[in-house]
């Protein structure tokens, strides 16, 4: 009785596999699911893996490529194709701010595209605990804002834009187009597209005082509406691709809400 019963376990765990294949291909639902665990663990499970190779350097803004490296494979894995457009606008002789449109954890993908070296970005402070996740981050030299302290986030950004103002560093705007082809959290659709990522011409802030912020952010807002505007617009389907902005010895087998900001130091 008891082999019985043993046999019976063992046939139900080799069913499960199968079970769960066919599944994946009949329930667009579980796909979503399965696609959505699977990136969060790749994530985790890099973070893990590089963190350690990280602390050898110590926090250090170098560590940005191992990021970058563990993120990019990604789009393959998805079948997600990454056309930019514009990347010559992010080869600055100076350093620069870019800022980017937030819309989901895609944006990953799409930013180590296009973030040149030395790239330091700016990141919700909850990123900070998410165990090697945040460790990760922080190693990279990661700059970290609490969003629902205000004044705390605004003396971080502070510090930030007083540096900028004394090199009179440009905003650089990108624009990520909608995933609503080939992601949406609502419908549990993640399947194969075409990510379009418009980089912007430059805003100077050369003479710029603290009064004028207000009209700078919302003339940068107001071009990156714009800008998502016509890209939800447009074609997907095109076919015209540039290279992705890429360090020495990387990848080059792809072309390539609330403001993200990352700073550019040159």
């Amino acid at each position: 009785m008891d082999l019985l019963l043993l046999l019976l376990l063992l046939h139900g765990l080799l069913l499960l596999p199968l079970a769960a294949l066919l599944l994946y291909r009949c329930s667009p639902s579980f796909q979503f699911l399965c696609k959505v665990a699977f990136f969060n663990c790749w994530i985790v499970a890099l973070a893990t893996l590089l963190s350690p190779l990280a602390a050898l350097r110590g926090r250090s803004v170098e560590n940005m490529r191992l990021l970058r490296a563990a993120l990019l494979p990604l789009k393959r894995f998805y079948g997600i194709r990454m056309q930019v457009r514009g990347s010559e606008l992010l080869r600055l002789p100076g350093p620069f701010v870019i800022v980017c449109n937030h819309q989901a954890s895609l944006d990953l993908m799409g930013m180590v595209e296009v973030i040149p070296e030395r790239c330091v970005p700016i990141a919700k402070r909850e990123l900070l605990y998410l165990g090697t996740v945040g460790w990760a981050c922080w190693l990279s030299g990661i700059i970290f804002i609490d969003r629902y302290r205000r004044d705390a986030a605004i003396k971080v950004i502070a510090r930030t834009a007083s540096a900028m103002r004394h090199e009179n560093v440009p905003i650089v705007p990108i624009v990520i187009s909608p995933y609503w082809e080939f992601f949406s959290p609502k419908e549990k659709r993640f399947t194969s597209g075409t990510c379009t990522i418009r980089v912007l011409p430059r805003v100077e802030t050369w003479g710029l005082s603290p009064k004028d912020v207000p009209k700078l952010t919302e003339s940068v807002h107001q071009a990156m509406a714009e800008a998502l505007a016509e890209m939800s617009m447009s074609d997907h389907g095109d076919q015209d691709m540039e290279q992705p902005l890429l360090g020495p010895g990387e990848d080059r087998g792809s072309p390539q809400g609330q403001g993200d900001t990352a700073r550019s130091r040159k």
